[in-house]
């Protein structure tokens, strides 16, 4: 399974990304000039409050939050990969999933951070990158 340290590896080894500390909470979190890509998420008190009201609970482990392309990407991933991936109320119409690192293979985080890095980079540079990894 995978861990933060995964993360870093993965998400460093995107051109452009850079690590930071979140002003919020101190965690990392691995952005480009355009936005997140992927950070640590815990839960905050209104997390577990609005989780509570819908009778679920925040999982163990440790949690990432990934960027996805559009709301009906999420969708479709939330609804193809429950075993690791999910939702919470706060990220309602936001594109991002959560990611539960002890369920996922380090393979699959990869690709769900590389799709992540993609919509944060410009669109001709995101050709020239896949086209240089044979994934046009």
């Amino acid at each position: 399974m995978a861990s933060v340290d995964d993360v870093r590896e993965i998400a460093l080894a995107l051109p452009t990304v850079e690590e930071r500390a979140s002003g919020f909470t101190g965690e990392p979190m691995w952005r480009t000039k355009r936005g997140l890509v992927v950070w640590v998420r815990g839960p905050n008190g209104s997390d577990l409050r609005q989780l509570d009201e819908i009778g679920q609970e925040w999982p163990d482990g440790e949690i990432v939050a990934v960027r996805v392309e559009s709301l009906e990407d999420k969708d479709a991933l939330l609804a193809a990969e429950p075993e690791f991936l999910f939702t919470i109320p706060h990220f309602e119409g936001y594109s991002a999933v959560l990611v539960r690192l002890d369920r996922i293979e380090r393979e699959r985080l990869a690709e769900l951070i590389t799709d992540a890095w993609l919509t944060r980079i410009p669109v001709r540079m995101a050709r020239e990158w896949l086209a240089e990894h044979g994934l046009e």
